[in-house]
């Protein structure tokens, strides 16, 4: 009985990791940031880092078609990790596999990351810089984010005026434009369209703002808004306004087909719910 039950763990533990590699590719394919699962949150390097995200075959796909190149360049460490491990005989795998993220890789940093690491062999000197680099990028960003947390809490606390916090806003943006982990980023902003601490017009805004960010990144945290239950139907109707004035007919078709994509992903997760209560 103990032997069956370990054999189905595993097959279960199996079929989790070929589904969220699976799930990566279909991120890929529909041109959007990684998600640890249909409609959850995004991923970020921690995920990548501390086992969140512990297989291998789901790190190598996250390597090769996140769109974040934060998070890519996290998946590539522990995959160079374990061919440091092994010894150089058996290391043709790996070889194989970096030598397909370095041609097929949507980021052109992890591309180059997984051709150095090919030429190091591997060696754990050269997987400690690729860690120093990456670290040196998403610590300072990080900060910079945390810092940001409490100029919202001035402007909850009436102590800065709207105006201020929008260019505190902006200049946060740019200070961590491709060195903060999307993910967070993304967190970041849908907790301010739906805070009841921040005025209506501010997050007007935002929405403004965005709308001129490049087209990936306002895909995302616009249908993130558009398919958020906890924004105001007010500020909802203001973005999908905003959205139809400055994008073309073909933005507009992505942005209305991934967000009812969201919605039904949103549907998905509470019918579980539904069904247990």
């Amino acid at each position: 009985m103990e032997t069956a039950a370990a054999t189905k763990s595993a097959d279960f533990a199996s079929a989790a990791s070929r589904d969220m590699a699976a799930h990566f590719m279909e991120c890929g394919a529909l041109d959007t940031n990684l998600t640890l699962a249909p409609g959850g949150r995004l991923v970020i390097t921690d995920d990548l880092l501390n086992g969140t995200v512990g297989d291998l075959a789901a790190m190598s796909m996250a390597a090769i078609v996140a769109r974040d190149g934060i998070v890519a360049k996290a998946a590539i460490l522990p995959l160079g990790l374990a061919a440091s491990k092994i010894r150089p005989s058996d290391r043709v795998k790996y070889e194989r596999l970096f030598a397909l993220i370095e041609e097929t890789a949507f980021d052109s940093g992890v591309r180059e990351s997984a051709e150095a690491l090919i030429h190091s062999r591997f060696r754990e000197n050269q997987i400690k810089e690729l860690a120093a680099e990456l670290g040196g990028t998403v610590g300072p960003a990080r900060q910079r984010y945390r810092a940001f947390l409490d100029v919202v809490k001035l402007l909850a606390d009436r102590k800065i005026s709207e105006g201020l916090f929008l260019d505190e806003f902006l200049e946060f943006t740019r200070a961590v434009a491709g060195k903060l982990d999307f993910g967070i980023y993304a967190l970041c902003i849908d907790r301010l369209f739906v805070s009841a601490q921040v005025p209506v017009m501010v997050k007007a805004s935002l929405c403004k703002e965005i709308c001129k960010y490049p087209p990936l990144v306002r895909k995302e945290l616009i249908t993130n808004l558009l398919s958020s239950p906890k924004a105001e139907p007010e500020l909802v109707h203001y973005a999908r306004q905003e959205v139809a004035k400055v994008l073309s007919q073909q933005q507009m078709t992505e942005i209305v087909l991934f967000t009812t994509l969201k919605l039904a992903w949103a549907a998905q997760r509470e019918r579980p719910r539904r069904l247990s209560a």
